[in-house]
C-alpha cells in the first residue's frame, strides 16, 4: 500500500511538473456570492482580506484569497471564517425551557463558528457552508479590495 501511495504521488508530481503548473498568487481582495434560501434573493459581497462582512445571520471574515495566474487554468482558493450572529430579540423555546437540543445549524467552534476552510470557486461543492437559510461561495479573488480601494 505505501509503494503504490508513493507511486502515486510521484506521478502526481511530475505530471504537475510537466503541464507547467504554477502556485496561486496572493489577492487583496475577494467577491463572493451569498444566497438567501428563504427569500431566493443573492448578492455580490466584495471585501479585502482580513475584513469582516455581515450578511443576513452570518458574519464572513475573510482571512486570505489565492488566484491562479492568467495563463493557467482558472481558480480562486479563499480561507474563510462564518459565524452565526445571535437573534437580536431571543425568544426562549420550550425545548431550550427542557434542556433539550434545538433545531438549526450547530457551531462547531467557539463564538458560533459554523465554518473555517478553504472554497474554491471551481467547484463550490467541495468545500461548503452547510446551513439551512444561507449559502456562501467565492466568485473570485481581486487585485483591489472594495469599490476599487
Amino acid at each position: 500500500m505505501t509503494r503504490f501511495l508513493r507511486f502515486t504521488l510521484a506521478t502526481a508530481a511530475m505530471a504537475l511538473a510537466a503541464s507547467g503548473a504554477s502556485a496561486l498568487e496572493p489577492r487583496p481582495g475577494v467577491k463572493l456570492r451569498a444566497l438567501d434560501k428563504i427569500t431566493g434573493n443573492s448578492t455580490d459581497l466584495t471585501a479585502k482580506v482580513g475584513d469582516t462582512l455581515k450578511f443576513g445571520r452570518l458574519s464572513v471574515t475573510v482571512k486570505a484569497c489565492f488566484q491562479a495566474p492568467p495563463q493557467d487554468t482558472p481558480e480562486s482558493a479563499a480561507f474563510l471564517e462564518i459565524h452565526a450572529l445571535a437573534a437580536e430579540s431571543h425568544r426562549v423555546t420550550a425545548a431550550e425551557k427542557a434542556g433539550r437540543e434545538t433545531r438549526g445549524p450547530k457551531p462547531i467552534g467557539p463564538d458560533g463558528l459554523l465554518f473555517s476552510g478553504w472554497m474554491f470557486a471551481s467547484s463550490p461543492g467541495l468545500s461548503a457552508l452547510e446551513h439551512p437559510t444561507y449559502d456562501v461561495w467565492v466568485i473570485s479573488c481581486n487585485s483591489s479590495g472594495p469599490d476599487g480601494q
